[in-house]
């Protein structure tokens, strides 16, 4: 969607994910029909002005999965975005990359600005909303991504995103 800045300064300008409320998927729906030339004293510019306001109050979705720019841990990271495991261990990783623990936990966090549960968790969840959003099954997803079942990875999904992942499904 495209936004006047001059119009709506308050918009941010840079790409962001949001949480889309019932209200404002139902409004994205209606402006999809709001021709480009539009009154705005009329119903397509309150629809409008709506849309923007319910934009600026969703909540931001922080899905970024930063990657470290040192190679071995960078190329393990890699691995794990082709092929994410919920259960991976931070004693697995950092016995493979020849580290102790503490080392490796300071490393992670000064390469990605993350701790290591919350980047797998942001790798995991950015794994499987495409997947979502394709339709695919929820307990296929969980167990791809090394989930015990459906509810463990709902659960974990509601409390990253607010919602369940039945809402990112078609």
């Amino acid at each position: 969607m495209l936004v006047d800045q001059a119009v709506y300064p308050g918009l941010a300008r840079s790409c962001r994910v949001l949480g889309v409320s019932p209200l404002l998927r139902q409004l994205l729906v209606e402006a999809a029909h709001v021709p480009v030339e539009y009154a705005e004293a009329a119903r397509d510019g309150l629809v409008m002005r709506l849309l923007v306001a319910e934009i600026e109050r969703a909540p931001l979705i922080p899905l970024a999965v930063p990657f470290p720019r040192h190679a071995a841990l960078a190329a393990r990271c890699h691995a794990f975005v082709e092929q994410p495991q919920a259960h991976v261990t931070i004693d697995q990783w950092a016995d493979a990359l020849a580290m102790n623990r503490r080392r490796f936990t300071r490393l992670f966090r000064q390469e990605t600005g993350m701790s290591f549960a919350q980047w797998r968790q942001q790798a995991c969840l950015s794994a499987a909303l495409p997947r979502l959003a394709a339709g695919e099954a929820i307990t296929t997803i969980a167990l791809d991504l090394g989930y015990d079942g459906p509810a463990n990875f709902s659960t974990m999904f509601k409390r990253a995103l607010g919602v369940s992942p039945s809402r990112y499904r078609p």
